[in-house]
């Protein structure tokens, strides 16, 4: 693999290390140092890359660096863990954008082949686009989830910025999109023209009160994503307690370390970013975030391996009439979860066959009985046959 393009971890990093209890993650880390050069990569499940880039950003902070989170993640102690972490250092700045783009989207594919999950750190949350373009080469069409208070559409005729690369995701080619999903929008965020768009384009949209009323609900749309952004705007400023987070409204730490956890057991989820990081953050921010890193990598270590085919042939099958059609439910005996079958058309794109069970939850198999047909299977037929 390339890593040209890394800077390593900071060497001030490895004194605080050295002070850490030996049981501690920092203590069992593989770094990327300036004397040892990037670790042995063969049995590493999960690599930290930080990404200096935030320049499309309009609140950007000019000595951007990650040092305070990875102290703050290297202080904590795993669970009962059976992953091996490799810290693989900092992305610098490109000369421009695009630069640090093509890095990104080089680096992320060169893992995600090696079945290594990069979890990037970021600056402005445009550095998405980069981690989907990743996916160009992999052959597979692509769902996206983003945990975010607004949309990020914006005006896809314009510039790309940190508040419009979905639209570039949605009208740049290759088209590998096939269902974007929102999750914690704050609707006073979002114009009436981007949430009517969202309809329109059959993507799925969860509002803020909706997952805190029941978070549980997110673990389907999570199970069935195969890249998550979070944007740490999404998160309140209370749990962040900075001034740079001006709305009371957001996740607190509590709920965006659970949607960490559903992203990292999702089978599915080969990559995971957190963006919109500010080196300015206090320490409850930074806690905060490593918290959030902790439990992505708690719910990697205990995935369950059904996208298998020897996992899916022991699913439990359940058919329910609901008017015309014959809804196809399975459960999996091991987990308990549940997924309902899309009936793909001959003539469509082959790369969709892989999307043939959707996750749901047991939810939607009772009111499918209660012949109420569940929104997500409706809008990921329509997505098929349009």
């Amino acid at each position: 693999m390339d890593f040209d393009f890394l800077s390593p971890v900071d060497g001030d990093l490895l004194d605080e290390i050295s002070n850490l209890d030996r049981q501690s993650i920092g203590a069992n880390i593989k770094l990327h140092t300036a004397e040892g050069g990037i670790p042995e990569m063969d049995d590493v499940q999960v690599a930290i890359i930080g990404v200096k880039e935030n320049r499309l950003s309009s609140n950007r902070d000019d000595a951007l660096h990650f040092y305070n989170i990875r102290s703050s993640f290297y202080s904590l102690f795993p669970g009962n863990w059976h992953i091996n972490i490799a810290d693989l250092g900092d992305i610098e700045r490109g000369a421009e954008v695009e630069d640090t783009y093509f890095a990104v989207q080089s680096l992320v594919a060169q893992l995600v082949k090696k079945d290594i999950i990069p979890l990037i750190l970021g600056g402005s949350q445009d550095l998405i686009y980069a981690q989907y373009r990743s996916y160009d080469t992999l052959d597979q069409m692509v769902n996206l989830v983003n945990i975010d208070r607004k949309f990020d559409l914006g005006d896809a005729d314009n510039p790309i910025s940190n508040e419009s690369y979905v639209g570039k995701i949605v009208i740049n080619k290759p088209y590998n999109l096939f269902n974007y999903s929102n999750v914690g929008y704050q609707t006073y965020f979002n114009s009436q023209n981007e949430i009517e768009l969202m309809e329109r384009l059959f993507f799925d949209a969860y509002r803020l009160g909706e997952i805190s009323a029941d978070i549980s609900q997110i673990e389907p749309v999570m199970r069935d994503a195969n890249l998550v952004g979070i944007d740490l705007g999404a998160i309140n400023a209370a749990a962040m307690g900075h001034g740079l987070h001006v709305s009371p409204n957001g996740f607190d730490g509590k709920e965006i370390c659970a949607l960490a956890r559903y992203a990292g057991i999702s089978d599915k989820v080969s990559s995971f970013g957190i963006y919109e990081y500010d080196s300015r953050y206090g320490s409850l921010g930074n806690m905060l975030v490593a918290q959030m890193m902790w439990y992505f990598v708690e719910g990697v270590n205990f995935r369950t391996n059904e996208n298998t085919i020897s996992a899916k042939q022991e699913f439990i099958k359940y058919q329910v009439p609901v008017d015309e059609d014959i809804l196809v439910f399975f459960k999996s005996p091991v987990s308990g979860r549940w997924w309902i079958e899309i009936p793909f058309l001959a003539n469509v794109n082959t790369k969709l066959k892989r999307h043939t069970l959707l996750p749901c939850s047991e939810e939607d198999y009772l009111e499918a009985c209660n012949q109420v047909i569940p929104e997500r299977w409706y809008k990921a037929k329509r997505k098929n046959e349009v």
